[in-house]
């Protein structure tokens, strides 16, 4: 299971016991926000998208959205989810649970500036009924992600 691999990964730094498991789902942002009891804003969701060479992973606030112009004036393609079927095969994670730790080789993670206005984000962890909060500078170092991005809309009135 994903989020195993995700508890194993996070055993390196002593910072499993720190993913919270519930017993309802945290598929959505709405749904995690719920389980979590916080603004949805603050869930770090993870979006995974196809380019011609490789798997992106933007991680972006639960309030914003890709705006596809921005997205391939970053990437220099356009914005392509991955089919449900691709993010478990590409990603190593399932639908839901998607999260941008212990992925598969290859695939490149990018948070995206969304998250800069909270001091505590809360992405998923494998499954779809988990998460784990962290602060910016750890979802840095956790992450492993290549760069901050700004590929999203709709979060800062725009």
């Amino acid at each position: 299971m994903s989020i195993e691999k995700v508890k194993e990964y996070f055993s390196r730094f002593g910072m499993e016991n720190r993913i919270c498991e519930f017993h309802v789902s945290s598929a959505t942002v709405e749904l995690a926000a719920q389980a979590l009891g916080c603004e949805p804003c603050r869930i770090a969701k993870t979006l995974s998208f196809a380019s011609e060479s490789q798997v992106i992973l933007v991680v972006a606030a639960g309030d914003a959205k890709v705006d596809n112009a921005k997205y391939k004036a970053r990437f220099g393609t356009k914005a392509k989810m991955l089919s449900p079927e691709e993010v478990s095969l590409k990603v190593g994670h399932e639908v839901g649970g998607v999260c941008p730790f212990a992925v598969n080789e290859g695939v490149s993670v990018y948070l995206d500036v969304s998250l800069k206005r909270f001091d505590l984000v809360y992405p998923a962890c494998g499954s779809s009924n988990s998460a784990i909060g962290l602060s910016l500078p750890e979802l840095e170092k956790y992450s492993g992600f290549a760069d901050w991005v700004d590929v999203c809309k709709n979060w800062q009135g725009d």
